[in-house]
């Protein structure tokens, strides 16, 4: 039987995939959940951002697993191959996503939070982010970009992981959401997980090595 605290997780996980993390009502929230008190909320988590922080723990450990693993296997190449690095992004975001309800709501949830200036983020919250493993990953991503592009400086650098990122998140948002209304009218069909991480991969992987405007590729 789940504790009101996992009720309450539960079903603010839902009320900010489908609705935005800021535009999800916890009135309604706690309600969902099974509480008449209206401050359930507060009183387990301090308020919406302690909230939020507690749903991405719940797949922090998974996360900060798998990729450790995949970064462990990207290392191993060469220190400008980029497209293993996106992977480790991809695979472990797609494996989460395809998990469970949970883990599609997670997904949502941290698209919603890439399109945000991690300025913003609340202690909590950006602690939450570190335990999943992703700023390793980014670190290793913003090296290896300088020396797979030439001409790329860390201003250019950083605007295309970002645009990477949104699209990245982006994709696999859209694609579960597809998923959850297959069979529905007008619903697209959707590419096989083999095929879609393979070709998210290809996709980011090229949009981050595009030549720099004005500089001349090296030979």
């Amino acid at each position: 039987m789940l504790t009101t605290r996992q009720r309450l997780i539960q079903a603010a996980a839902q009320g900010f995939a489908d609705h935005g993390i800021q535009a999800a009502s916890l009135v309604e929230i706690t309600r969902q959940a099974g509480q008449r008190n209206r401050g359930a909320v507060h009183y387990h988590f301090r308020s919406r951002e302690g909230l939020l922080a507690a749903i991405l723990d719940e797949h922090a450990a998974f996360m900060a697993v798998r990729q450790g693993e995949l970064l462990a296997r990207a290392m191993e190449g060469s220190d400008d191959d980029v497209a293993s690095v996106i992977e480790v992004i991809v695979r472990t975001c797609v494996e989460v996503a395809e998990s469970s309800v949970s883990g599609r709501n997670y997904l949502k949830i941290v698209a919603e939070l890439s399109e945000q200036d991690p300025a913003t983020y609340t202690p909590e919250v950006e602690a939450a982010l570190v335990r999943s493993g992703g700023y390793q990953v980014y670190a290793v991503l913003m090296e290896r970009a300088l020396k797979a592009v030439d001409g790329l400086d860390e201003e250019v650098r950083d605007h295309r992981i970002l645009q990477l990122t949104s699209f990245v998140l982006g994709s696999i948002a859209r694609r579960v959401r597809g998923l959850d209304s297959a069979g529905s009218p007008g619903s697209r069909p959707q590419l096989d997980t083999a095929r879609f991480v393979e070709d998210l991969i290809a996709m980011a992987t090229a949009m981050l090595l595009v030549p720099v405007p004005g500089v001349p590729a090296s030979v």
